[in-house]
């Protein structure tokens, strides 16, 4: 016989020891979407303790609509053998061209991140960074809601070795960093340079160049990558962003040590 109250407990009790658990981390990330969750899953892999903060209900950024809400996706050969190594089916459209539907690889990526060890927090907004003695030493978080409501509520602190800026085109936590601290990127201006239009070859390409440590402690991916450094988007075409998240991750392991 079911009883209300005990599946509240079991809600509450375990959500509150997942997240005590999450307090000091190896890396924390920011962004749900591709690189994002690539990068988590081999951050898992190799050991690291690591979780991802999303202010959506949804994980999975913008993988779920596809193209202009045609759920397919494209990715190129060299993106494809991430995907081979999860398992995940393609189909070639043309040569160098593998097309896969949007809602699957999209919870593929979740799913297949998350069995490796990625802890994921939807429902999550992160307001600011930790900055200590000029690295970036971890998040502020609050309720998504709070943020959308523009509630005057104080948020909650947690430590991580390293954090990764995977907020997709709006850089969120790289912006808000150099908006509040006036700090110097590792840019060629030393700021947010800004992303360019569209160019799906030289953006794709430009998505894994970028990706790399933008000031002490807080790394960039996908398209936050292109914007903080100044590269073209690239559309839904994908292996860009699955190369980027795992290039964050090595860098970023072979950073923290055990």
């Amino acid at each position: 016989m079911l009883n209300e109250v005990t599946i509240s407990k079991a809600i509450i009790s375990e959500y509150v020891a997942k997240l005590q658990d999450s307090l000091e981390l190896d890396v924390a990330i920011v962004g749900g979407g591709p690189s994002g969750l690539v990068a988590g899953y081999y951050l898992a892999k190799a050991g690291k303790k690591v979780a991802l903060f999303e202010r959506k209900l949804s994980i999975g950024g913008g993988v779920w609509g596809g193209g202009m809400m045609f759920n397919e996706i494209v990715v190129q050969a060299e993106g494809k053998s991430i995907l081979d190594e999860m398992g995940l089916e393609c189909k070639q459209f043309e040569t160098g061209y593998y097309t896969l539907d949007a809602v699957y690889v999209s919870s593929a990526l979740v799913f297949k991140a998350m069995q490796a060890g990625l802890r994921i927090f939807n429902l999550i907004s992160v307001e600011d960074v930790v900055l200590k003695s000029e690295k970036v030493s971890g998040l502020v978080i609050n309720w998504g809601a709070v943020s959308t409501l523009q509630w005057h509520i104080d948020p909650l602190t947690l430590y991580a070795g390293c954090v990764l800026d995977a907020t997709g085109h709006d850089a969120a936590i790289t912006r808000g960093l150099v908006g509040k601290a006036h700090v110097k990127l590792n840019t060629a201006t030393g700021g947010m340079i800004g992303e360019m239009p569209m160019d799906a070859e030289a953006g794709e390409r430009q998505t894994v160049e970028n990706t790399r440590e933008v000031y002490p402690g807080l790394y960039v991916s996908g398209m936050a990558a292109n914007a903080v450094f100044g590269g073209y988007r690239m559309g839904p075409v994908f292996g860009g962003m699955l190369l980027s998240g795992k290039k964050a991750a090595m860098e970023m392991a072979e950073r923290i040590t055990p």
